[in-house]
């Protein structure tokens, strides 16, 4: 199982991204300065975020974590408060600065036809001792998760970062004593920290999926955990 963050928009510029595996994709993202999937982009957004810096602005942007190689069932249906993007949702949002969480199409979803949003399920044999037991979809709009729970395709979140709220440009504001007009106190201001918060972010998710992965399989070691995830995949695969 593999988590991977990396970032995907910043200050309303999306990066395009090198399509790849997994393993390509990293030693993309470790070569970018800005934790981006195009390093060949990098001087131009660290030219845009210096040209911010210096106008006494901030940027924020949206970062997007994967998760490759998951079982499916992680999560439940039935429990509200243990449905798996819930607790994905609850976890990131908790992350200072971030204001939304997307999983899969996210909000692009309310605005396609359900044609265009579930995806398709295809059976292919020669996958059947895999973690998805051969169950694919050609497309994954719901990132992975569906009914809080994992359906075996890669886990896909999204997350929006605000732009640092402290600027060299002072805001508007009010003195709590008199009550009159004054601006924001400047104190220090980073420009963006949207490559910081994909690091943390990556973290956040795989810390959320560690712990349904135990909870769903339990055990002292990882040994026994498994021992009981083969167990698991053993007794679906005879069904």
């Amino acid at each position: 199982i593999e988590a991977f963050g990396y970032v995907t928009e910043l200050g309303g510029r999306p990066i395009e991204a090198h399509p790849g595996t997994l393993a390509e994709q990293r030693a993309l993202r470790d070569a970018s300065e800005i934790y981006s999937l195009n390093p060949a982009q990098d001087e131009d957004f660290k030219e845009f975020i210096d040209a911010t810096g210096k106008a006494g602005d901030t940027l924020g942007g949206i970062v997007e974590v994967r998760v490759e190689g998951l079982p499916f069932g992680l999560g439940t249906h039935a429990q509200w408060n243990r449905k798996l993007d819930g607790l994905i949702a609850r976890a990131v949002m908790a992350v200072q600065a971030i204001k939304g969480v997307e999983i899969g199409l996210g909000f692009e979803a309310a605005r396609r036809k359900g044609s265009e949003v579930h995806d398709p399920i295809h059976y292919t044999e020669s996958q059947h001792d895999s973690p998805n037991l051969g169950f694919t979809r050609p497309t994954n709009n719901a990132g992975g998760l569906e009914a809080g729970m994992t359906n075996g395709q890669p886990l896909v979140v999204r997350a929006a970062m605000k732009p640092i709220s402290t600027l060299r440009k002072p805001l508007a504001s009010i003195n709590l004593e008199s009550k009159q007009p004054e601006e924001a106190e400047y104190e220090r201001s980073d420009v963006c920290a949207l490559s910081a918060a994909s690091v943390i972010i990556e973290n956040v998710v795989a810390f959320e999926v560690a712990a349904a992965l135990i909870d769903k399989f339990g055990g002292d070691s990882l040994i026994e955990m498994k021992a009981r995830w083969q167990l698991f995949q053993d007794m679906a695969a005879q069904r």
